[in-house]
C-alpha cells in the first residue's frame, strides 16, 4: 500500500513538472503584436512608470498650493549653564549671583501654513513652552514656568525677490502636459520597435520559405542535370553549376533556420514572453489606402508633439533664470509680520488666562554696494543663455517642420511602392514557373534558370521590405503628430487608469 501511494506521488510530481515545461506556440498578426507590445512588453512597463514619476511630481506641486498642517516639538531640551540668581542680604540690599543651573525645556508648536500667489507664506500658529529649573543639580528643584501663544498670525514676504510661485504656475502644468504627451510618443516608439522585430522575423520566415523551396527545387534540378550529363545533352560545366547551386541552397537553408530562431527570440523577449513560448507571425498581404495631406499632418504635429512643449518650457525657464539673476543683483528686502496673543505664568491654566497682545514687525534689507560687476555679469550671462536657447529652438522648429514634410512625402510614396513590389512578385513568380518549365524540356540553360530563381527570391524579399517601409513610415508620422490618420482620431490614453 505504501509503495502504491509513493508511486502515485511520483506520478503526480512528474505530471506537474511536465505541465510546467509545456511549450506554447502562438501565431500573431501585426496588429496583435502591436497590442501585445503596448500592453505587456518590459518597455511599456518602464514607460508607464516613467509617466507615474512625472505624475507624482505634478501632484507634489499641486499639494504645495494647499494649506499644510504641521506639529513640531522638542521633547525635551536640556541645558546646563550659568544663570543669574537675585538675593536680598540682611541689610535689604539686592545681590545678583551667577550660579550653575540645569534647565529642562519642553515645547510644541502647531501651525497651519499657506503659500501665497505673491510668493510669501502666511501661517497661523499655536505654541506651548514649559521650563523646569534646577539649581546646581537635579535634586535642587526651583520650579517651573509656562509660556503660551494661543494664537498668532504670521506673514513672511519678499518685496523685491523673485516670485517662485509665479514661475511654477507657468512651468509645472506645462511640464506635466509634456509628460503625458511624451508617454503617448514613447508608446508609439514601442510600436515602431515592435514593427522592427515583427518584420525582422517576417523577413527571416520568408527567407526560410525561399531557402526550403530552393533546396528542394535545386535537388530536383541537380538530379535532372545528372541525367542529361549522362546522356550527353549538357556539358560538365552545367552539371557542376547545378551541383554548386544545390550545395549553396543547403547552406542558405541552414543559415535561414538560424536567422528565424534568432529573430523569433528577439521578438519573444521584446513582448515579455519566456523561453517556453514559440512565436510565429502572419504577414499582412495588403495595406490601407491612405494619402496624407501635408497641412493636416503639420497642424496635428504642431498641436500634439511633446517636443514643441519642451521648447516652450525651455524658453520660460530661460526667462525665469534672467529674472532670478536680476532679483539677486538688486536691492533685496523681506518683511515679516506677526500678530497674536501670548502669556506667561507658573501655572498651566494661568498661562492661558488673560493673554496679552503680541506684535512683531521686521524688515530686512540687503543692498549690494560693491561686487566688482559679478551680479551684472550673471544677468548678462543669463540673457545670453536665453538668446542661445531661442536661437537653438528656432532652428529645431525649422528642422522639425522639414522633417514632417519629408516623412509625409516618403509615406505617400509607400502605397505605390507596395503595389509595385506586389506586382513584381507576381511577375517574377510567373517568370520562374515559365523558366522552370522550359528548363525541364531543355530549352534554356542552367544559368537562365538561376537568373529566374534569383529574381523570384529578390521580388519576395522586396515585397516584405515594402510592407515594412509602409508601416514604419506610418507609425513615424503617428509618433510625430500623435494622431491616427487611418482612423481619423487623436491618440489617447486613460491616464486616470494608469495612476490607480
Amino acid at each position: 500500500m505504501k509503495r502504491l501511494i509513493f508511486l502515485i506521488l511520483i506520478c503526480s510530481v512528474c505530471q506537474a513538472v511536465a505541465q510546467s515545461l509545456q511549450k506554447y506556440n502562438y501565431t500573431y498578426t501585426l496588429e496583435e503584436v502591436l497590442n501585445l507590445a503596448q500592453e505587456q512588453s518590459p518597455e511599456a512597463i518602464l514607460t508607464r512608470n516613467t509617466y507615474l514619476a512625472s505624475y507624482w511630481q505634478y501632484r507634489s506641486y499641486r499639494a504645495s498650493q494647499l494649506p499644510s498642517l504641521n506639529f513640531s516639538a522638542s521633547l525635551p531640551n536640556f541645558s546646563h549653564q550659568y544663570a543669574t540668581l537675585d538675593l536680598v542680604d540682611t541689610s535689604g540690599s539686592q545681590i545678583t549671583m551667577y550660579v550653575p543651573s540645569f534647565i529642562s525645556q519642553i515645547n510644541g508648536t502647531l501651525s497651519l501654513s499657506q503659500n501665497l500667489p505673491t510668493g510669501g507664506v502666511v501661517s497661523i500658529q499655536s505654541s506651548l513652552d514649559r521650563q523646569d529649573r534646577f539649581l546646581n543639580s537635579f535634586d535642587q528643584y526651583q520650579g517651573d514656568s509656562y509660556r503660551t501663544t494661543p494664537i498668532s498670525i504670521n506673514l513672511s514676504q519678499s518685496i523685491f525677490g523673485m516670485n517662485e510661485w509665479k514661475w511654477d504656475r507657468k512651468i509645472e502644468p506645462l511640464r506635466y502636459e509634456e509628460a503625458k504627451r511624451n508617454y503617448l510618443k514613447q508608446m508609439e516608439g514601442i510600436s515602431l520597435r515592435a514593427i522592427q522585430y515583427f518584420f525582422e522575423l517576417a523577413s527571416a520566415q520568408q527567407n526560410l520559405a525561399i531557402a526550403e523551396f530552393n533546396y528542394a527545387n535545386n535537388d530536383t534540378l541537380h538530379k535532372i542535370a545528372q541525367g542529361r550529363y549522362n546522356i550527353g545533352t549538357i556539358g560538365e560545366n552545367d552539371l557542376l553549376q547545378s551541383e554548386l547551386n544545390y550545395l549553396n541552397a543547403g547552406s542558405s537553408l541552414n543559415q535561414a533556420q538560424l536567422d528565424v530562431d534568432t529573430y523569433r527570440n528577439r521578438l519573444r523577449s521584446f513582448l515579455g514572453f519566456n523561453e517556453l513560448v514559440t512565436i510565429a507571425i502572419i504577414l499582412p498581404t495588403k495595406v490601407p489606402k491612405a494619402i496624407l495631406d501635408l497641412e493636416e499632418v503639420m497642424v496635428w504635429a504642431r498641436k500634439n508633439n511633446p517636443d514643441l512643449l519642451n521648447y516652450q518650457r525651455q524658453l520660460i525657464e530661460a526667462e525665469k533664470q534672467v529674472a532670478q539673476e536680476k532679483a539677486n543683483t538688486g536691492l533685496q528686502a523681506d518683511i515679516n509680520l506677526s500678530f497674536g496673543l501670548n502669556q506667561q505664568a507658573d501655572d498651566f491654566v494661568a498661562a492661558y488666562q488673560n493673554p496679552v497682545d503680541m506684535e512683531t514687525v521686521r524688515i530686512s534689507l540687503q543692498v549690494p554696494i560693491l561686487d566688482w560687476g559679478r551680479g551684472k555679469g550673471r544677468v548678462r550671462m543669463a540673457k545670453s543663455n536665453q538668446q542661445v536657447a531661442q536661437t537653438t529652438i528656432d532652428q529645431a522648429l525649422a528642422d522639425f517642420e522639414q522633417d514632417v514634410v519629408l516623412k509625409v512625402r516618403q509615406f505617400n510614396m509607400q502605397e505605390i511602392q507596395f503595389n509595385i513590389a506586389a506586382k513584381s512578385d507576381t511577375v517574377a513568380q510567373k517568370r520562374y514557373e515559365a523558366s522552370k518549365a522550359r528548363f525541364l524540356i531543355d530549352k534554356i540553360t542552367i544559368t537562365d534558370m538561376n537568373n529566374a530563381q534569383t529574381d523570384r527570391d529578390r521580388s519576395q524579399q522586396n515585397f516584405v521590405s515594402a510592407l515594412r517601409n509602409y508601416w514604419n513610415y506610418y507609425y513615424l508620422l503617428r509618433q510625430i503628430a500623435l494622431y491616427d490618420f487611418i482612423n481619423n482620431k487623436p491618440l489617447e490614453a486613460d491616464f486616470n487608469e494608469l495612476v490607480k
